[in-house]
């Protein structure tokens, strides 16, 4: 099978030649900037210049030499952009090592307060990264005094986890925009025979959560449920016209649509299953519905935590694969989970514990820990090897090499 093939017949729940793995093919998957040249070094590979395509999070662009060497089978859409130097500036990671930013997205350092910080375009500070921290965190939640939903856009465009833009941003931006982006995606497709993902989001909860910060919008869903559908139904609004553009313009470039909702904690989810039954199960059936109307894709939700009570749920809406498959949450042992949903939904992770496992176990324990978990998820397709979530900035490179020589 090609990698695209094995990506697809796991999802199709058809058993693949061999473990599909993700690696960097969407923005939970990847490794930290700041780990990522141990991992080359341990892998005997050259040194690379390190370029973030993610700012908040801090990730690196995985090379093609790293991808080849774990038999990778995934990438995203975004590797198809942001491919001339002139895209890419100078910066310093905080462990001191030099890397590179996308030009549209070079943090601002303030001396004086010792930090870097993240401006929107109209120059309002969204997230900020004290010396010491090694992310940027959100510091501007434009409803958090007072919504108005009639500049709902204009809301979106202050917010960091919205505004802060990944490769390809601002270089499909304008009128000819979708022309560029469709040429982007075209150009990936004939050159790999990964599957491409598309990061879409159309976070619901999260997006509440993004504008009213997370305390306020919970008590807008319990105490103002009126107010809540409202908002909710706009937000729909904007996602379906942003999901007809995008996938319009690369709907026959892509293999996966990649949505985001973090609906879970670790003691199980966020909201009760009635919670979510009324406000945010018809609106996601109603996204992924159109998405599969718009483009023979299959649709990924990014949904971390404790989240089973919910599954049944998700899967009646119309989901074909979770991810990360946090197994350290309360209710998300993964022999349960294959024995319960794994003939309707594929879990995309799961494949490593990353809280503990990964952070604090020998080689050989990784490697045992990856075995037992695929020989769980992998019968009868349904399952995509991923660790749980990205790979942080001080997981010992060792692990993470045997950790992928174990899943391949």
């Amino acid at each position: 099978m090609t990698p695209r093939e094995r990506v697809l017949a796991a999802i199709e729940h058809r058993q693949p030649d061999k473990t599909p793995i993700d690696f960097g093919g969407h923005r939970s998957s990847g490794i930290a900037a700041i780990a990522y040249p141990k991992l080359r070094r341990a892998l005997g590979l050259p040194p690379r210049p390190v370029r973030v395509y993610d700012p908040v999070q801090q990730l690196a662009i995985i090379d093609e030499d790293v991808l080849e060497r774990f038999a990778v089978d995934t990438i995203e859409l975004g590797r198809g952009f942001a491919l001339d130097d002139k895209d890419w500036a100078d910066w310093t990671l905080p462990d001191g090592t030099p890397c590179q930013m996308p030009v549209w997205e070079l943090p601002e350092r303030q001396e004086e307060q010792k930090q870097w910080v993240i401006r929107s375009a109209s120059g309002r500070e969204l997230a900020r990264m004290p010396d010491g921290a090694i992310y940027f965190e959100q510091c501007y939640w434009p409803y958090l005094e007072r919504d108005d939903f009639d500049r709902l856009d204009e809301a979106l465009a202050e917010n960091m986890w919205c505004a802060v833009q990944s490769p390809p941003g601002p270089l499909v931006a304008g009128a000819d925009g979708l022309r560029l982006l469709a040429a982007g995606a075209k150009s990936l497709r004939e050159k790999t025979n990964r599957a491409i993902i598309g990061l879409f989001g159309g976070n619901l909860l999260e997006v509440g959560q993004f504008l009213y910060r997370n305390d306020k919008f919970l008590m807008l869903l319990a105490g103002d449920p009126r107010r809540a559908h409202e908002f909710l139904d706009r937000i729909v609004e904007i996602h379906l016209a942003n999901l007809a553009r995008f996938l319009g313009a690369v709907g026959r470039y892509i293999d996966v649509i990649a949505f985001g909702d973090d609906l879970g904690m670790q003691n199980g989810p966020q909201i009760s299953p009635a919670m979510y039954r009324e406000f945010f199960k018809p609106r996601h059936a109603k996204m992924w519905r159109r998405a599969k109307e718009l483009a023979p894709v299959k649709v990924m939700l990014h949904c971390c935590g404790g989240v089973r009570p919910l599954l049944d749920d998700l899967i009646e809406a119309g989901l074909d694969a979770i991810n990360p498959v946090q197994i350290s949450c309360a209710g998300m042992d993964a022999a349960a989970l294959k024995r319960d949903f794994g003939s309707r939904l594929t879990f995309w992770g799961g494949g490593c514990d990353t809280r503990h496992t990964l952070y604090h176990g020998t080689p050989a324990e990784v490697a045992q820990h990856v075995r037992q978990q695929a020989a769980i998820m992998m019968p009868g397709g349904g399952f995509v090897f991923q660790q749980v979530h990205n790979i942080l900035a001080d997981v010992p490179p060792e692990n993470v090499i045997a950790m992928f020589d174990a899943a391949n």
